[in-house]
């Protein structure tokens, strides 16, 4: 029985999870910035670390449809394993529907996201200003909701680490060799 996840999968949850921190964090600095050319390139920044996101996240989306997580302790009730298993595909969602809600809002407010500054991505949607300033609330909203469900995720891994005592976390570490 596998008891840990794949070394790809590991790689793209831990890089999946630092893209996520640091463009979450970019987007509240930048927010509060006055415009300014260092505004402008910040929602770049913002906008290609959100495209890479939505990449990163279908592949490892294909990777675990294709790669089954290992199962989960034995110990755990059968209502913990439901509420496992629907965070996780919330988690998902949730990173599928931010980039793609950021997307839908760029275009709304007529501002084209070109990734890395030389791949011009398509519109969604025509331009409209009221329709833009819903999608960012969504945006922000969605932004704010994967927060909570990371908190509650990490939370979750480290009670089963540190109380529990089982191997739910350890399965998603880094194993280093030894020198």
């Amino acid at each position: 029985m596998k008891t840990r996840y794949t070394s790809t999968a590991i790689a793209l949850h831990w890089l999946i999870a630092l893209g996520i921190l640091a463009s979450f964090s970019l987007g509240l600095y930048m927010t509060g910035l006055s415009l300014s050319p260092t505004k402008l390139k910040l929602y770049s920044w913002h906008k290609w670390a959100g495209v890479t996101l939505f990449v990163l996240i279908v592949v490892r989306l294909g990777w675990r449809l294709t790669h089954p997580a290992p199962a989960l302790p034995d110990t755990m009730p059968p209502a913990l394993r439901l509420a496992a298993g629907a965070a996780h595909w919330a988690l998902y969602a949730l990173m599928f529907a931010i980039p793609l809600s950021g997307w839908l809002m760029s275009s709304a407010k007529g501002f084209q996201t070109v990734w890395f500054g030389v791949l011009p991505l398509p519109d969604l949607l025509a331009k409209d200003a009221a329709l833009g300033d819903t999608l960012q609330a969504v945006h922000e909203w969605l932004n704010y909701s994967l927060l909570g469900l990371v908190v509650l995720h990490s939370g979750a891994a480290l009670k089963h680490h540190f109380i529990d005592r089982d191997s739910v976390l350890t399965r998603m570490l880094p194993r280093f060799r030894k020198a």
